[in-house]
């Protein structure tokens, strides 16, 4: 069951997919509210990025750094990943 990310989310099942993803939160917000709404049929264009799984560490770093991520220098990709996760 999908976790409840209160009023401004419609859809919360695939807000979460869509973050799981690689989505950023406010993408995925706006596609989830717009799946809810019945006179809308959003499609999934503009998030053509690959699941941050596809990554290689390399490419994780840079964006970490990008956004600044402290302790970035030290992270394995799956603390990276975690990381640039919590940083949206």
């Amino acid at each position: 069951m999908a976790k409840d990310h209160g009023p401004s989310i419609k859809d919360d099942e695939t807000y979460e997919a869509l973050v799981d993803e690689g989505y950023s939160k406010s993408t995925a917000a706006r596609i989830a509210n717009a799946k809810a709404n019945s006179d809308q049929e959003p499609s999934k264009k503009g998030g053509k990025a690959q699941a941050y799984e596809d990554w290689t560490r390399d490419e994780l770093y840079e964006r970490a750094q990008e956004l600044e991520i402290e302790g970035r220098s030290d992270m394995n990709k799956d603390d990276l990943i975690k990381a640039l996760r919590e940083s949206r």
